[in-house]
């Protein structure tokens, strides 16, 4: 590929991705999801447990009367509990996300971060390329990086992340649990 080719392969990412993204704490480092996919951020609160759920499904909760999964990102992401994470629960909230389930409609989905940092609105120099971490390492989820206030954030593609398995599979398990 010519760098005439990357320039303009990277200039493409940069301006499809370019938008408002809303940076968040977890484990230490700095993610960011599109503004867009947020419908609100609230404080961390009782979650229900959901028997037989995945160790990073937390559970669910009632929301002004609708009832929304829970997804812990750090366990999620395999990420430990971070020295101090006692120090920051206050910190820690739940970011409501709109995600697509397998059937294509939209869907309701809690995400527990670690804390919301803000919201920064992204041009398309900022953004590049996700690096080639080599074919063992899936970054599938990962729509690219970007540089902000001279730290590096990782733009996830949050429907991806949750993953349309992950959230037929709590929709199947969810209902019968609630209702028994």
């Amino acid at each position: 590929m010519t760098t005439e080719t990357q320039e303009s392969s990277k200039a493409a990412v940069g301006q499809s991705l370019a938008g408002k993204y809303l940076t968040f704490i977890l484990g230490g480092e700095s993610y960011a999801i599109p503004v867009l996919k947020v419908r609100e951020i609230i404080r961390l609160t009782n979650i229900t447990t959901v028997p037989q759920m995945p160790n990073y499904i937390r559970g669910v909760i009632n929301l002004r009367g609708k009832i929304i999964p829970v997804m812990d990102l750090r366990l999620r992401f395999g990420f430990r509990a971070a020295p101090g994470a006692a120090e920051n629960a206050e910190k820690s909230c739940i970011v409501v996300v709109q995600v697509k389930n397998p059937a294509g409609q939209n869907t309701a989905m809690g995400l527990v971060v670690d804390a919301v940092e803000e919201v920064a609105q992204l041009a398309a120099g900022d953004i590049e390329e996700t690096p080639d971490f080599g074919s063992q390492v899936d970054t599938e989820y990962i729509l690219g990086m970007a540089k902000i206030k001279g730290a590096v954030k990782a733009l996830l593609d949050i429907d991806k992340v949750i993953g349309g398995d992950t959230v037929a599979r709590m929709a199947k398990t969810a209902a019968p649990a609630l209702t028994g």
